[in-house]
């Protein structure tokens, strides 16, 4: 391809340390232009970030952003107003957490199982106690479920009490159990499906993920499981997007989640970057063809050979005029793909949508009662300071459980062995004192002193 006659903008790939990257140049294969690459690196690295940017030209950054940095990235969009962030921030809102998801699906009325967050244990408590169970419990913010590891159902406010004494998630996201036949992952570039498929659970269980024996297959996805996932697409205005829709076992269907981050094919990154080539090309690049329904034949295809295949394509069907009668509906049933321009203006402004650091604010106190509960559209409430220790706690769970390689167990075990107190000493004085805990050797200290320069500045 040759462009000496038409202006393309200036690619660049964000990445960050410690997160696996989602993209690779082989993604935009024909590209003729250098596309460049930033790697932020946590910590105190915002404004040399933003001047790498700047020095190297960079037009159009794409890359996800984990939850973890979502709000720095807030920050670093606003310095650099003439960088074309892909997805966008607001497209991203729903990749930080639950919560967001849910004020999401809240906004353009998208069907979800009944939800309330609390900010306030005593408010969760007070809840919990006149409920009707069963109930799903799950963590909001932080790294993805791992297979269902952060999402509990519970029978009774025995169960809950107890999850939440051990666990300390904040805040209390609480849903209503919604007995499901299976949930379905529908992906879609630019708001067309590209891939979708059934997850069931076990028989006699719950959770669908494969990684607690529930199966998969890619044959017969309703119609009215594509159309939801491409409404939500559309509503989040997302390059690209992928969403967890539950089949309940009343007939209706509910999203689950849904976010830009996903576990996808490298053939489905290809098509990514065939789409994005497409749209920023002005025509040099060809709209790249995706049939509806090729998942099901590609799910055909072992697995183990699947996560290995790069570059499918498909031709355009020409029918056959021999009779000089012509076939005219051969159109992508109704599941076009399509390109449409960022907004300018921030939908999911910070200074509004930060709950987690935004929540304290005196105007709200007189309008929520001692007793009441705080349902999902309600205003935030301030923290009690007999709450404070346990949100300590907290932080420093979700601190460490968003390092790669800390999981739950040995965050306990940090915090077991040091005391709060102490790990907090530690981190800011003597980080080093940190190998005292099992497991903890100089590779791990690295990533803990790097990220904690980056989680510091959000408390």
């Amino acid at each position: 391809m040759n462009s000496s006659n038409r202006a393309l903008p200036k690619l660049g790939f964000l990445y960050l340390n410690h997160v696996m990257r989602f993209f690779d140049k082989s993604n935009f294969k024909g590209w003729p232009d250098k596309i460049e690459q930033v790697t932020y690196r946590w910590g105190k690295d915002k404004q040399r970030f933003i001047n790498e940017i700047k020095a190297k030209k960079i037009e159009v950054l794409i890359g996800n952003i984990p939850a973890t940095a979502y709000e720095t990235f807030r920050e670093i969009a606003k310095a650099l107003p003439n960088v074309e962030f892909v997805p966008s921030l607001d497209a991203q809102f729903a990749n930080k957490s639950k919560e967001n998801v849910t004020h999401f699906c809240n906004k353009y009325d998208l069907p979800t199982p009944a939800t309330s967050i609390f900010y306030v244990p005593q408010r969760a408590e007070h809840y919990l106690k006149s409920a009707q169970y069963p109930k799903i419990i799950k963590r909001s913010f932080g790294p993805s479920n791992y297979g269902g590891y952060f999402v509990h159902k519970v029978d009774s406010y025995a169960q809950a009490s107890a999850l939440l004494n051990k666990r300390k998630y904040y805040p209390v996201y609480v849903q209503d159990f919604v007995p499901m036949e299976a949930d379905i992952r529908v992906m879609l570039i630019g708001h067309k499906p590209v891939c979708a498929f059934w997850r069931r659970p076990p028989e006699g269980e719950w959770l669908t993920n494969t990684s607690q024996g529930g199966s998969m297959d890619y044959q017969n996805v309703p119609k009215r499981v594509l159309d939801l996932a491409v409404k939500t697409s559309k509503a989040a205005k997302a390059e690209y997007w992928a969403c967890d829709i539950a089949l309940g076992k009343n007939g209706q269907v509910y999203i689950l989640e849904c976010a830009t981050a996903f576990a996808a094919f490298p053939y489905i990154r290809d098509w990514i970057g065939q789409y994005l080539m497409w749209k920023y090309s002005a025509g040099l690049f060809k709209k790249p063809h995706i049939p509806m329904w090729n998942w099901e034949e590609l799910g055909k295809i072992n697995p183990l050979l699947l996560r290995t295949m790069r570059h499918i394509s498909f031709g355009h069907y020409s029918p056959s005029n021999d009779s000089n009668e012509l076939f005219n509906q051969c159109d992508e049933q109704g599941y076009p793909l399509v390109s449409f321009t960022q907004n300018s203006q921030e939908e999911w402004p910070s200074d509004v949508w930060n709950f987690q650091d935004n929540f304290a604010r005196p105007a709200v106190i007189e309008q929520v009662g001692q007793d009441e509960s705080v349902p999902i559209s309600s205003a935030l409430v301030p923290i009690k300071s007999d709450d404070k220790t346990a949100l300590t706690h907290l932080s420093l769970m979700s601190f460490f459980t968003g390092i790669k390689g800390i999981g739950e167990k040995m965050a306990h075990e940090i915090i077991q062995t040091l005391g709060i107190k102490g790990v907090v000493e530690a981190l800011t004085h003597q980080p080093e004192k940190l190998c005292e805990v099992k497991n903890v050797k100089a590779k791990k200290l690295a990533l803990i002193t790097s990220h904690w320069q980056q989680f510091s500045q959000t408390l």
